[in-house]
C-alpha cells in the first residue's frame, strides 16, 4: 500500500492548508462573539430584558403569508394552534394553495369557515411550481384584499405550514418594525430525543447560527439572510423588492428566495435585524419552532436545495457584487462548495492514518504514512493547529447547543457533527446534479417540498393562552367580567365552570373557548351520530371510567371519542391499549355527555 501512503501524503498538505484557513475564519467569529458578548453584558448590567416596556406598543397591521403545497396533514392544525396562541389581534392570514391540491384547499377552507382572519388564495396554475412563486401569488391575494377592504398592511410576515409561531412574535415584530425594514425572528428546531442523529444536526446548526454566528455577522456589518420563516418586512421594503422584480417580491426561479431577498434588501440599503432569542424570552428562548426532516433522505433533499440556492444560484445571479463589505460574507456562505467534499476527505484520511498507525503498532512494523511525512515539519504543525481549532469550534458548538437543548444534546453534538458532514456531502452531490439538470433543461426548478410533521397536542401546550385570554379574544365576555370571576375563584374551582354557574357564559360558549385553547374540535352529538358497533372496540364500562364515548373510526386507524374533559396522556394510552387504534378526541358539553350516556344506558 505504499502508493496509497504517497497519495495521502501528497493530499495532506493542501488539505491541511484549507482546513487551517477555514478554521481561522471560524476562530475570528468566535473571538468577535466573545468580545461583543462582554460588551453587551457590561452595558446591560442590572437592566431587564430588551423587550420590556412600561406601555404596550401600538399594534401595527400585519399580513401573514403562508404558501402550501400538499400540506393537508398539517395546515389546519397549524392554523388552529397559532390562532389560539398568538397574543396579537391586528393581523390577517393568507394561505396560498394550488387548484390541483384539493385536499389542502379543503383544509384551508375549513379553517376559513372557523376564523374570519383566514383567507385562501388560489394560484392561477397547477402546482407545484416554486415556493417563491406560491408566495408571490399569496402577495397578490393580499393586494386584492387591501383593494376590496380599503386597507393597507404595514408589515408582511412569512411563515410555513409547519411553524409554531411564538405567542409574542407578532408583538415583537410590530415593535422592532418601527426601526428595521426586515425583522427576523430566531428559528430553532423543536427538540427530539437526543439519540435522533439526523434531526439533531438541525438542532445543533440552528442553535449555533441563531444564538451566536448570525448575531456576530450583523454586528460586523454583514447582510442578514432571511430564513424564510419568521421573517417580517416593512411594507415599503417589500414593495421595493416587488418593484425591482416586475411586481413579484421574490424570485420565482430561485430555490432559496428567502436568502436572496435578504441579500437584495441589503443592497437596497434596508436595515435588518435578527432578534435576540435569549433577551426576548426571559427564562426560555423565544423563537419560531418546527420539526425539520428526521430521516436521511428528507435531510439530504432539503439541504441540497439550500446548497444549490445559496451557493450556486446566488453565485450565478449575483456574482460577488453584493456591495461594499459583503464580499467576506459571500465567501463564508459559499465556502461549503469546498468544505463539504473536503471535510469528508479529511475524515477518510484521518481514519486511514489511524488504522495504519494501529496496524503498525500491532504488527511491530514502521508506519508507512508517518515515514512519508517524517521530513515535513510544516505539515505536522498545521495538523496540530487544525486539531486545536477543531477543539475550539466543537466547544463553541457544544456551548450553544447546551444553552438551547440541554446537556444530553450538547454531549451528542460532536457525534452528530460527523453524521452531519455525511449528510452535507450527500446534499452537495445532489445539489450539483440538481443545478446542472436545471441548467441543461433551461427550466425553472419546481418546489422541492419537504414532508412536514406537526407536533402533538401535548407538545403544543407550552404555547397555549390562558382560558380567560381566549374568551376575551373571542369576544365572549368583557375583560372586567373575566378578571372579576378569576379573583373570586374558590380553591380548586375552575374559571369556566364558575362563569357558567354565574350565568355569564353558556356551556357551548365555554367549550368553544376550550376547543380553541386546546386545539380540539368541539360539537354537539346526537345518538344517531354515535355508531352502536363502537362499543365492540371500547366497552361501555371502560368508556364511562374515562368519561368518553366512542364515535367513529376513520382511515382504519383512528378512533374518535367524545367527552367533556380534556384528555390526558394516560387516557390516550389506555384507549390505544384497549382498542389497538390511535385515539382522536372531540369535546362535547357535560349536558350533552350525560344525555348520550343516559340514552345508551336505556337501550
Amino acid at each position: 500500500m505504499l502508493w496509497v501512503d504517497r497519495l495521502v501524503a501528497g493530499l495532506l498538505a493542501p488539505l491541511a492548508m484549507w482546513v487551517l484557513a477555514s478554521g481561522l475564519d471560524d476562530l475570528f467569529l468566535d473571538f468577535c462573539a466573545i468580545y461583543f458578548g462582554v460588551i453587551r453584558w457590561w452595558r446591560r448590567r442590572g437592566r431587564g430584558p430588551v423587550c420590556e416596556s412600561d406601555h404596550p406598543p401600538v399594534e401595527r397591521s400585519i399580513a401573514l403569508l403562508i404558501p402550501a403545497w400538499r400540506e393537508d396533514a398539517v395546515i389546519e392544525a397549524m392554523l388552529d394552534h397559532n390562532i389560539a396562541a398568538i397574543r396579537y389581534s391586528n393581523y390577517e392570514i393568507f394561505v396560498g394553495v394550488y387548484p390541483n391540491d384539493i385536499r389542502t384547499l379543503g383544509r384551508v377552507l375549513a379553517s376559513e369557515a372557523k376564523y374570519a382572519r383566514v383567507h385562501h388564495v388560489v394560484c392561477p396554475h397547477d402546482g407545484p411550481t416554486s415556493k417563491a412563486d406560491c408566495v408571490n401569488w399569496v402577495y397578490q391575494g393580499m393586494l386584492w384584499y387591501e383593494e376590496q377592504n380599503g386597507c393597507r398592511f404595514e408589515i408582511v410576515l412569512h411563515h410555513d405550514a409547519e411553524d409554531i409561531i411564538h405567542p409574542q412574535s407578532l408583538a415583537w415584530i410590530s415593535r422592532y418594525g418601527h426601526h428595521y425594514q426586515m425583522v427576523q425572528m430566531p428559528v430553532l428546531p423543536l427538540p427530539t430525543p437526543w439519540w435522533e442523529l439526523t434531526h439533531g444536526t438541525y438542532c445543533d446548526d440552528f442553535a449555533q447560527s441563531h444564538l451566536r454566528d448570525l448575531h456576530v455577522r450583523q454586528r460586523l456589518g454583514g447582510f442578514l439572510p432571511s430564513c424564510g420563516v419568521g421573517t417580517a418586512y416593512q411594507r415599503g421594503a417589500l414593495d421595493r423588492l416587488a418593484w425591482n422584480n416586475g411586481g413579484q417580491p421574490f424570485q420565482a426561479e430561485n430555490l432559496t428566495e428567502d436568502y436572496q431577498a435578504g441579500l437584495e434588501l441589503d443592497r437596497l440599503g434596508c436595515s435588518q435585524v435578527l432578534l435576540d432569542a435569549k433577551a426576548l424570552g426571559h427564562h426560555t428562548l423565544a423563537a419560531t419552532r418546527e420539526y425539520f426532516p428526521r430521516q436521511w433522505r428528507g435531510a439530504v433533499r432539503q439541504r441540497a436545495r439550500w446548497v444549490a440556492g445559496i451557493t450556486l444560484q446566488s453565485w450565478q445571479q449575483t456574482g460577488w457584487n453584493a456591495g461594499r463589505g459583503q464580499l467576506y460574507w459571500l465567501w463564508r456562505d459559499r465556502k461549503s462548495l469546498l468544505n463539504s467534499p473536503l471535510t469528508v476527505l479529511a475524515n477518510l484520511i484521518f481514519l486511514y492514518g489511524l488504522g495504519g498507525w494501529c496496524w503498525a503498532r500491532w504488527a511491530g512494523s514502521p508506519w508507512g504514512l508517518g515515514h512519508q511525512l517524517s521530513g515535513s515539519r510544516l505539515v505536522w504543525w498545521m495538523l496540530a493547529g487544525n486539531t486545536g481549532l477543531i477543539v475550539i469550534r466543537l466547544a463553541v458548538r457544544v456551548g450553544c447547543v447546551w444553552s438551547a437543548y440541554g446537556w444530553k444534546h450538547a454531549l451528542m453534538s460532536p457525534v452528530r457533527l460527523v453524521w452531519g458532514n455525511m449528510i452535507n456531502f450527500a446534499a452537495w452531490m445532489k445539489a450539483l446534479a440538481l443545478f446542472a439538470g436545471a441548467q441543461a433543461r433551461r427550466e425553472a426548478p419546481s418546489w422541492g417540498k419537504t414532508d412536514h410533521d406537526y407536533p402533538s397536542r401535548q407538545a403544543l401546550m407550552t404555547h397555549k393562552r390562558r382560558l380567560g385570554e381566549v374568551m376575551r379574544a373571542l369576544e365572549l365576555l368583557p375583560a372586567n367580567v373575566v378578571e372579576q370571576a378569576a379573583r373570586s375563584q374558590a380553591p380548586g374551582e375552575r374559571l369556566g365552570e364558575r362563569l357558567v354557574r354565574q350565568g355569564a357564559l353558556t356551556e357551548p360558549q365555554l367549550y368553544t373557548a376550550l376547543s380553541v385553547q386546546q386545539n380540539l374540535p368541539f360539537g354537539t352529538l346526537d345518538d344517531d351520530g354515535v355508531a352502536a358497533e363502537m362499543e365492540e372496540r371500547l366497552p361501555r364500562e371502560a368508556g364511562r371510567s374515562m368519561q368518553v364515548i366512542p364515535v367513529r373510526i376513520t382511515q382504519g386507524r383512528y378512533l374518535w371519542v367524545a367527552g367533556p374533559e380534556l384528555p390526558t396522556d394516560q387516557v390516550a394510552e389506555r384507549i390505544a391499549r384497549i382498542t389497538g387504534l390511535e385515539p382522536r378526541f372531540q369535546l362535547i358539553t357535560p349536558s350533552n355527555y350525560r344525555r348520550l350516556t343516559a340514552d345508551r344506558g336505556s337501550r
